[in-house]
């Protein structure tokens, strides 16, 4: 039994050693290594410009795309472009003699034709205007004499024009007070001032068919001018003001 003893305290003698756990080291994967420094590149570069869109300047505005659009409905087709037919140019004096005379002189320098004298359809006792009495003189011009005296006409009247002075079929008049303000126009104290009235007669290709002798017939209301078609030319073609 004393031999068992000493064996004992021998073996509590000896001080026992701290055991040291030891941490498992978490390895990172090859796969997920080398896709981080991958990473980094791309958000590290800046994308290039494409070639269609090209780099717009500090300060400045992008450019915007502009779609043109076709001018009017009878672009392309030359069958609906308007054109004006005639232009008729009344100057009424209301009595016959030399104011008339003077009228019939103006008329003729204006332009370039023999004006024709109208007469009264009835008596008008308050201003002395007996029926059958010559009492004005108008001109009717076609062709290139229209589009010439029209755009010297509507320098008279500072190329401005009221929607009013148009009509269900496109047609138009205006007035001029006096006659000096047309262009290339001096006042001569022998034939005075007067004012006119001018009326304009658009149309289309095909109007004739409504004139003509034989076998006349109707337009059709597809190919009937209208007021809004009518503006629109008197704007592109004399460069006039409507409102």
């Amino acid at each position: 039994m004393a031999e068992e003893k000493i064996v004992i305290e021998e073996k509590d003698a000896t001080p026992e050693v701290p055991k040291v756990e030891k941490k498992p080291v978490t390895e990172k994967p090859v796969a997920e290594a080398e896709a981080a420094p991958a990473n980094e590149e791309k958000v590290s570069k800046p994308e290039a410009p494409s070639k269609a869109e090209k780099p717009v300047a500090e300060g400045q505005m992008e450019p915007k795309v502009v779609v043109k659009k076709p001018k009017r409905e009878w672009t392309g087709n030359p069958m609906l472009v308007p054109k004006i037919e005639k232009v008729t140019v009344n100057m009424s004096v209301g009595k016959s003699g030399a104011p008339l005379e003077q009228a019939v002189k103006i008329l003729t320098q204006l332009t370039g034709q023999k004006p024709s004298k109208r007469q009264a359809k009835k008596t008008v006792r308050e201003f002395g205007i007996r029926k059958g009495e010559s009492i004005a003189c108008l001109v009717t011009l076609r062709g290139e004499k229209a589009d010439v005296f029209l755009r010297k006409a509507f320098v008279a009247v500072d190329k401005k024009l009221s929607k009013y002075c148009f009509d269900r079929q496109g047609n138009f008049s205006f007035g001029i007070k006096e006659h000096i303000d047309i262009p290339g126009t001096r006042y001569v104290p022998e034939l005075g001032i007067h004012g006119m009235d001018v009326a304009v007669s658009l149309g289309r290709a095909g109007y004739r068919v409504k004139r003509r002798h034989r076998i006349k017939c109707d337009i059709g209301k597809d190919h009937l001018l209208t007021s809004n078609e009518a503006i629109l030319f008197i704007k592109d073609e004399f460069d006039v003001q409507i409102a």
